[in-house]
C-alpha cells in the first residue's frame, strides 16, 4: 500500500507567548491529491503550512512527509529584485548546487509552463502582480515537487487575474497531479480547485469538516460548484458560533 504524501496526527503549535495556534490537528493527504484549507482569520492556516514544510516546529504530535521535495508558494512572491525572471526561477536549482546548464534548463521548462517565455530577461520591477505569481509558481516548479503548499497564493490580486491563475494552477495540477496543501480565505476558490476542503475552527485551530468535491479536473464553470461552497459556509459559520 503507498503511503499518503503528508500525515498529521494530533499536532499542537503553542508559541512561547502563549498563543495556541493549533489544537489537536490530524490530516492526510493522499499522493495526486489536491487539499484546500479554509477558516476564519488566525485559527491557524499559515501556521500549520509552516509546521508541515518544516519552517516551524510542532509543540506537540507527529508531521510525516513521505518526500523532501516541497514546493512553498506564498502570497508575496518574494522575488529577488535585481535577478531577472529566469534567474530568480533558476534559484532553487542554484541553491541545491546543480549545473548552470541543467539550471537554465528547468527554469526555461517551468517558465514556459507558466506562459513567461517571452517576459524571462525582465526584472520583477517590470512585471504586474499576476505575473510575479507566475514567476513565484514557476520558481517553486524547477525542482519538480511532488508536494506544493501555497498560502493564500492569490490573495492580493483583482478578482479577474485570480480567477484565470485559478485556471492555469488547475491546468498545471491536471497535468502533474502533484499533492497540495492550498490555504485561501475563497470559498469558491477552494471547491473549484479542490478535490477535498478542510475546514478550520477558530484559534486553536483544528479541523471540523471534511468535504469532498466530485469532478475531475480541469474543471468547467465555477457555478457547477455552488452548492458546495454553500454547504462549507455554513461548516465555518457553525465553527463560529
Amino acid at each position: 500500500m503507498t503511503a499518503p504524501a503528508l500525515r498529521l496526527r494530533h499536532v499542537r503549535k503553542t508559541f512561547d507567548h502563549g498563543t495556541t495556534a493549533l489544537d489537536d490537528l490530524s490530516l492526510t493527504v493522499e499522493r495526486g491529491e489536491f487539499v484546500s484549507v479554509v477558516g476564519p482569520s488566525g485559527c491557524g492556516k499559515s501556521t500549520l503550512l509552516r509546521v508541515i514544510s518544516g519552517l516551524t516546529r510542532p509543540t506537540s504530535g507527529d508531521v510525516v512527509c513521505d518526500t523532501d521535495d516541497v514546493g512553498f508558494v506564498f502570497q508575496d512572491p518574494t522575488l529577488l529584485p535585481w535577478r531577472t525572471v529566469r534567474r530568480n526561477v533558476e534559484l532553487p536549482a542554484e541553491l541545491r548546487g546543480l549545473p548552470r546548464s541543467e539550471r537554465r534548463r528547468r527554469a526555461t521548462e517551468a517558465i514556459a509552463m507558466v506562459g513567461l517565455e517571452e517576459f524571462a530577461g525582465y526584472r520583477p520591477r517590470q512585471l504586474s502582480g499576476g505575473m510575479r505569481m507566475r514567476v513565484s509558481l514557476a520558481r517553486a516548479l524547477t525542482m519538480s515537487p511532488s508536494l506544493f503548499l501555497f498560502d493564500e497564493p492569490f490573495g492580493a490580486l483583482d478578482a479577474i487575474t485570480r480567477e484565470r491563475l485559478g485556471d492555469e494552477l488547475q491546468a498545471l495540477y491536471a497535468a502533474r497531479r502533484f499533492a497540495a496543501v492550498f490555504v485561501t480565505h475563497a470559498v469558491s476558490e477552494a471547491v473549484f480547485l479542490s478535490s477535498r476542503v478542510l475546514v478550520m475552527s477558530p484559534r486553536g485551530g483544528r479541523i471540523v469538516a471534511d468535504v469532498a468535491v466530485p469532478g475531475d479536473f480541469p474543471r468547467g464553470a465555477q457555478a457547477r460548484y455552488a452548492s458546495i461552497a454553500l454547504e462549507i459556509e455554513g461548516h465555518l459559520r457553525g465553527s463560529m458560533s
